[in-house]
């Protein structure tokens, strides 16, 4: 007769390095949090800039509440801190995972936890310096005569989040691409046969996450259109090699 103590042993040790790589991963976020605090106003300063600069002489943002200039700036430094520990969270997940994966398994996750983490980091900075100068523009200049732009700061900071989460996530593709092609999901042949659904889906995906106006859609469905063609191109190349070493 098995100890049912023997066999809740491993179950419970799992649950304790789950959850000390937990304590790791909010307290690296803490962490930075911290750090950044005495620069939030900074920070926010440098969010808001590519709105305050499109904004027309003589307007700036507003705060409709007595709070908000001061909750605001320390609202947007935990979502950098946060931003900025996800490779430390990433890691944590792979330590916790990795005695459980076979050796070719653990030889693509590494690399693809340290491509995915960097390609939502060019999401996030492809809206900031290329989407959202062009939309603000956009925005801003076809407000009808005597409509004075002045954003509330908390408006402007859950839109932009909304837009660096899209673009983040939008940028995944490439690594989506490659684990479906690994884990056999779908073959690379399939995926290139497909590819003008995989457009059409593209610009579908572009006029659910970002504002109703053409640009901001199109900016997104362009780059993900591309960043598939690189991920079909690196699955490829994983299955050459996969048909060569055997």
């Amino acid at each position: 007769m098995t100890d049912p103590l023997a066999n809740a042993e491993p179950f419970i040790s799992h649950l304790v390095e789950l959850r000390n790589r937990m304590i790791r991963s909010v307290g690296a976020v803490l962490i930075i949090f911290i750090c950044l605090v005495p620069f939030a106003n900074e920070l926010y300063e440098w969010f808001a800039k590519p709105l305050i600069s499109n904004l027309p002489q003589g307007s700036s943002m507003i705060s409709t509440e007595p709070h908000g200039p001061f909750f605001i700036p320390f609202k947007f430094a935990f979502a950098t801190a946060f931003a900025l520990a996800i490779p430390v969270v990433l890691y944590q997940v792979w330590a916790f995972v990795a005695p459980g994966l076979y050796k070719n398994e653990k030889r693509i996750v590494f690399p693809l936890v340290v491509s995915s983490t960097l390609l939502f980091y060019l999401g996030i900075l492809f809206a900031y310096y290329v989407v959202f100068p062009i939309i603000f523009k956009f925005f801003i200049g076809m407000a009808p005569d005597g409509v004075t732009v002045m954003t509330d700061i908390s408006a402007y900071m859950s839109f932009a989040l909304k837009l660096f989460f899209a673009f983040g996530v939008a940028f995944e593709v490439p690594v989506a691409t490659v684990l479906l092609a690994r884990m056999g999901v779908v073959s690379t042949a399939a995926m290139a046969r497909q590819r003008p659904y995989i457009i059409l889906g593209a610009f579908v995906i572009g006029m659910l996450m970002t504002p109703p106006d053409i640009f901001s859609q199109i900016m997104l469905a362009i780059p993900v259109c591309l960043l598939f063609e690189v991920g079909l191109f690196f699955a490829r190349k994983l299955e050459r090699n996969d048909l060569n070493s055997d």
